[in-house]
């Protein structure tokens, strides 16, 4: 309990930041997973390549290399911004090529011919989409999404590696410090858990309310 009890204001930035990383990086990565999904059932040719590109680029590319790319590659080309900002620009961009393929996937669970009976109605696509398909897509999609907000969190400790505070971050202080290094990781995998099992419970209860009965 030493570790804890005499550095609990580290632990508690540590596990600040990465509280913020995932928050934040989620609601990029919802935003635009929801964007690409859109774009990957457009009946505009073009959106439904980039789409495409989006995706295979992202979940084909290391989330470390993605981090090298952004946080030291961006400002190159003038884009200068804090290093937390890159983070959740590259935390949020990967995993957003994940919810589009989960978005995408319960998209294909919607019947064809509701989209076709709102079409017939004079209802545009992005009306179709957003009334009529995606609500239904959405309970079928809880679960990995939740998964996948769950891994992010869990990928924000690569953050530390690029001057980040976040919660893995802090057994570098301590170690430097001469603490027992199986005591640090096992508080830092503590606050991982509470952070993981918090998102778990959240989409449970998502999933109670608005999930497909199985």
């Amino acid at each position: 309990m030493d570790v804890l009890t005499d550095n609990f204001a580290l632990y508690g930035k540590g596990f600040l930041g990465t509280v913020e990383l995932t928050f934040f990086s989620s609601l990029l990565a919802l935003l635009l997973g929801f964007l690409m999904a859109s774009f990957r059932v457009a009946p505009i040719g073009s959106f439904r390549v980039f789409g495409t590109v989006w995706v295979t680029v992202l979940r084909n590319t290391p989330l470390t290399l993605l981090f090298f790319a952004v946080l030291l590659g961006l400002p190159r080309f003038g884009l200068v911004l804090p290093f937390p900002v890159f983070a959740v620009l590259a935390l949020g961009c990967y995993t957003s090529a994940f919810i589009c393929e989960a978005l995408r996937a319960g998209i294909n669970t919607v019947p064809k011919g509701q989209g076709e009976a709102a079409r017939s109605l004079g209802m545009s696509f992005g009306q179709t989409l957003g009334a009529v398909v995606l609500p239904q897509a959405f309970r079928s999609v809880i679960p990995p999404i939740g998964s996948t907000l769950i891994a992010l969190a869990k990928n924000s400790a690569i953050a530390g590696a690029f001057s980040v505070t976040e919660l893995l971050g802090t057994y570098k202080t301590l170690s430097e410090l001469g603490y027992s290094i199986i005591w640090t990781f096992v508080w830092i995998a503590v606050g991982y858990l509470i952070i993981t099992l918090s998102i778990s419970a959240l989409f449970a209860v998502l999933e109670k309310r608005w999930g497909v009965a199985r």
